[in-house]
């Protein structure tokens, strides 16, 4: 039996409801970053800098798996919101917290075993070893606190409350910053003290998350143990996790190929190549907030069976996804060389850089398609075409590198363009029958 078409206004407005405040709560974490390294970096010992920075790209990548959280959870809320199935909107948020706490207690368990596993592959010096094993084991403490964030963060943003979300992460941020300030310098417990701070932050966050969603759930429509465990709905969300999880790994490896081969040219191309790969960090701040734009507006069309709403919300997140990408070009190829000089002093890099200055300003535009078909395929939850997708794309970037080595640098650089470009046109070949399918 189809579904009655349930419609709703997708307007400008709308769009940039839900995509400002998740860019400018994206914009909070690298200012966390620059704070803990700024403070680690007044003990006056350069093996605690280290440490903080293999233990918290350890930290990175553990907790990159359960990333699915946050996506996952947003395209199935936006689709129960647009079905107007109030019960199945609570039982996603208790599934999500539930395999939050218990994927944390996990990654807590095997905590050691994971640390000396990444300690093993990246063979840093013994005091830079120690500091961040101080670093990690008091984080991966608060994975279930952590994860759970992801999990109220993705049903905000499914619910189209970005702005609550944005309220979470400057709570987390904010409270972050100032206990990392407080524990770390003026209570002296160092890189530990940072570690500790994030842990606090992440239970406030949480508090206060809760206590939003509380207030948010409908008490007269409390979903069953029958409906939590519904078969169905948690193969659905497993598949999707899985496939999300795939995704994320093949992206986190193609950009760690990128390093690798940029190290193969020397320290000055790797360093060259690292201070231009901020710019498209930059960038993405700004792409995934629209992509997350679209993720619920997507999501809702779908759940509401309206076919027009979803390609109006196409159509209007990806004009501004691409007029976004061309200002960041813009930006960059304009102000470039300026923002090389304000990221490094050393000359050689500079000069460096600036030689592939206009292949990481064009950036954005090379990867726009793929930033805004993440953001449809995870709101309308087709995740298995993403990750197979994902897959092709990863191959042809790595066959591309091949075919172009004898560019160096310059094929580097070439092949991570055709990676991003065949992300998205890969995506956008499987679009019309997707949605066909899904509205036929």
């Amino acid at each position: 039996m189809t579904q009655p078409v349930r419609p709703f206004i997708i307007t400008h407005r709308s769009i940039f409801s839900l995509s400002v405040p998740m860019t400018l709560a994206y914009l909070t974490t690298p200012l966390l970053g620059l704070v803990d390294t700024a403070v680690v970096g007044r003990l006056g010992e350069a093996s605690l800098i280290g440490g903080l920075a293999v233990g918290a790209i350890l930290i990175d990548i553990i907790f990159t798996t359960f990333n699915f959280l946050r996506s996952g959870t947003t395209g199935l809320t936006a689709q129960a919101l647009g079905q107007g199935d109030k019960v199945e909107i609570q039982a996603i948020f208790i599934r999500a917290l539930i395999i939050a706490i218990i994927g944390g207690l996990v990654l807590a368990m095997f905590s050691p075993l994971l640390l000396a596993l990444g300690l093993y592959l990246m063979a840093p010096g013994d005091e830079v070893t120690l500091a961040a094993q101080y670093y990690v084991l008091i984080r991966i403490v608060g994975a279930p606190l952590a994860l759970a964030n992801y999990a109220i963060l993705g049903w905000l943003v499914g619910l189209g409350k970005a702005r609550t979300g944005l309220l979470l992460q400057l709570t987390l941020n904010g409270s972050n910053i100032a206990l990392s300030i407080s524990l770390g310098l003026y209570l002296e417990f160092g890189i530990q003290g940072v570690a500790i701070a994030t842990v606090i932050s992440e239970l406030c966050a949480l508090l206060l998350g809760l206590y939003i969603c509380y207030r948010l759930l409908d008490r007269n429509t409390r979903p069953s143990r029958t409906q939590l465990l519904d078969r169905d709905a948690l193969w659905r969300f497993a598949n999707l996790n899985v496939d999300i999880m795939l995704r994320s790994f093949a992206l986190l490896f193609a950009f760690a190929f990128f390093t690798t081969k940029s190290a193969h040219f020397g320290e000055l191309t790797l360093a060259a190549n690292a201070v231009l790969m901020n710019f498209f960090m930059i960038a993405s701040y700004f792409l995934d907030g629209l992509a997350i734009a679209a993720e619920q507006i997507v999501g809702r069309a779908i759940g509401a069976n309206y076919r027009a709403g979803f390609m109006r919300g196409l159509g209007l997140t990806f004009a501004w996804n691409t007029f976004m990408a061309m200002l960041l070009s813009i930006v960059f190829w304009l102000f470039g060389i300026d923002l090389i000089r304000l990221i490094t002093t050393l000359e050689p890099v500079q000069a460096e850089a600036t030689q592939y200055l206009l292949l990481a300003a064009i950036l954005p535009l090379s990867g726009v398609l793929a930033f805004q078909m993440d953001g449809v395929f995870i709101g309308a939850t087709w995740s298995r075409d993403m990750s197979l997708m994902m897959l092709v794309s990863l191959g042809a970037y790595l066959i591309a590198y091949w075919l172009l080595q004898d560019m160096a640098n310059t094929g580097l650089w070439l092949a991570l363009h055709i990676f991003l470009l065949m992300r998205g046109v890969t995506l956008l070949a499987r679009l019309p029958g997707r949605v066909r399918r899904t509205f036929g």
